[in-house]
């Protein structure tokens, strides 16, 4: 089975690398960009097929290495 954890920055943290993209966006001379958050995106494959073990393996992995709980947020999305 396959899954993805996509973690962002809590709204309100500061997000430098997110303003960096941002200025380098506008000096390609992309238009319409207001603004640029970045994150981190993981495609773990798991063994098993209990969707509902592996979210909660997941989530405890996000809580404990994958995530900074205080400053991001995370999302866990399980496929097939």
């Amino acid at each position: 089975m396959k899954a993805r954890v996509t973690v962002t920055l809590k709204t309100g943290v500061l997000d430098p690398q997110g303003k960096a993209i941002e200025g380098a966006l506008k000096s390609l001379g992309i238009e319409g960009v207001g603004s640029v958050r970045q994150g981190k995106v993981f495609d773990i494959e798991l063994s098993g097929s209990d969707k509902a073990t592996a979210e909660a393996a997941l989530k405890t992995a996000c809580e404990k290495l994958l995530a900074n709980t205080v400053i991001e947020n995370y999302r866990v999305e399980i496929g097939a």
